[in-house]
């Protein structure tokens, strides 16, 4: 990657995976202009569940795509293992994105492929990303999913779509999996079951970052930093 579109620093085990630095995020509408984000620091470590909480409307989405390169920050600095992605083009922040980012999106549906069994959808993260499939039967079976391999999404439960996603990050190997109210359409109990997905993640090495209003996920978290009106307040 040349130095003059992102700067890269040696990381050690102990670094951030990620790094927010004073990120603002302002959207223009047709009569003003909404200020999502007003300077917010965020460090999400190696091997932890962090959570980004706040009520509707206080910019933890919106942090969470910054975080995951899925749109640049007005201003402001995000680092992703060591590598400055403020002044890379699009297509360079697609690319550090698509090598150590895995998305779960909200909507448990969102995440999978049809007609792709579970099995298969972990098969497919892995080669999306370029890395060597793993036999996705222990993969599944960590994430309370082992009877479930031949299973097409429709045959799954809300929440068993959205552990088969987290499987899916894991397989990809993936530095950092980012999730969007992961819980927000699941009954508790469901809902209870992705909780302990994400923590057996970090269990195993893997690192979480999650926004939700829901003090269960809250609850779970190494790492909590509540936002209201685009600000942190603690």
């Amino acid at each position: 990657m040349p130095r003059s579109e992102a700067s890269r620093a040696p990381t050690g085990p102990r670094d951030p995976v990620v790094r927010c630095e004073g990120v603002a995020r302002s959207y223009r509408l047709p009569t003003r202009d909404v200020e999502a984000l007003r300077g917010v620091d965020l460090v999400v470590r190696q091997g932890r569940l962090t959570v980004v909480a706040g009520p509707s409307g206080s910019g933890k989405s919106t942090l969470l795509r910054l975080a995951a390169l899925l749109e640049p920050p007005t201003t402001g600095r995000v680092v992703l293992r060591g590598t400055d992605t403020t002044a890379l083009s699009a297509r360079r922040r697609r690319l550090v994105r698509r090598a150590h980012v895995a998305y779960v999106f909200q909507r448990p549906v969102d995440n999978l492929v049809e007609d792709l069994v579970v099995a298969e959808q972990l098969v497919l993260a892995a080669q999306l990303r370029g890395v060597p499939a793993l036999d996705p039967g222990p993969v599944l079976a960590q994430l309370g999913l082992g009877d479930r391999a031949r299973s097409l999404p429709h045959r799954l439960s809300g929440g068993e779509q959205q552990r088969v996603a987290f499987a899916a990050a894991l397989a990809s190997g993936a530095d950092l999996v980012v999730a969007d109210e992961p819980t927000a359409q699941l009954d508790p109990v469901s809902a209870e079951r992705v909780v302990a997905a994400m923590r057996r993640l970090c269990d195993l090495g893997s690192t979480v970052l999650v926004c939700s209003h829901d003090e269960a996920v809250v609850g779970a978290a190494d790492d909590v930093v509540r936002l209201d009106a685009g600000q942190v307040v603690g």
